[in-house]
């Protein structure tokens, strides 16, 4: 979800506005998700990287989530949406962490839909603590290394139990992951779009499934034999 600064910037607003109008869009587009049939949306709320942000905007970012999290909890778990966090909760401010929990715990079991919500999440941090917890696994004889492969590997992620990516969505134009979900995106299908996220519309996921739609899918291997 890119480009929240950059569209309040042109509309001449405080940054801190384009977030706040981002929070819109994630329900809007999570209801929609909900409507289409989609299994599991992962949404990149607030990187490791993000910290480096000026504080100001560091902190309108952190109210606006707790709101987020205090005001539609409960909406979620009226649709059959469940909430998941995926990242590091060091770190966090204690208030927030205390608002995800009580948003998971609100919300819900798995139902119609589950909602990954990355916080303080980085690509590279999740495979380097689940190297760090494989580690201490193995020093205790709970795993055997010479027998860990792809599938007991994606045990040690902050996503198991669930399917690996099929869509990666990028908005505002940037055409990079940008550290996100790094081991799940192995085979997903990119579709990259100018809009900024606060122009990321119900409309706008339709498009975006629509394209996936015409998707040839291969993982690697030839389903078309040229003569």
């Amino acid at each position: 979800m890119d480009g929240n600064g950059r569209w309040a910037q042109r509309q001449h607003l405080p940054r801190g506005q384009g977030h706040l109008e981002g929070v819109k869009r994630v329900e809007e587009v999570t209801a929609a998700a909900r409507k289409a049939g989609v299994e599991v949306l992962t949404i990149f709320a607030f990187s490791t990287e993000n910290w480096s942000r000026p504080a100001d905007e560091v902190s309108v970012i952190m109210r606006a989530f707790m709101a987020a999290l205090s005001q539609k909890a409960r909406d979620l778990r009226a649709n059959g949406i469940s909430v998941r966090f995926i990242g590091r909760r060091e770190g966090i401010p204690q208030e927030v962490v205390k608002a995800m929990d009580a948003a998971e715990a609100l919300a819900g079991p798995p139902s119609a839909m589950t909602l990954n919500v990355a916080f303080n999440y980085g690509g590279r941090a999740e495979i380097i603590d689940a190297i760090k917890a494989i580690g201490r696994d193995a020093a205790a004889g709970q795993i055997d290394i010479a027998s860990l492969n792809e599938e007991a590997f994606g045990n040690y992620l902050c996503t198991k139990g669930q399917p690996d990516v099929d869509l990666l969505i990028r908005t505002s134009g940037e055409l990079r992951i940008s550290n996100f979900l790094l081991w799940q995106l192995s085979y997903a299908e990119l579709y990259f779009t100018p809009k900024f996220w606060p122009e990321f519309t119900s409309e706008e996921l339709r498009l975006a499934l629509a394209d996936f739609a015409t998707r040839q899918r291969r993982y690697g291997g030839v389903n078309d034999v040229l003569v």
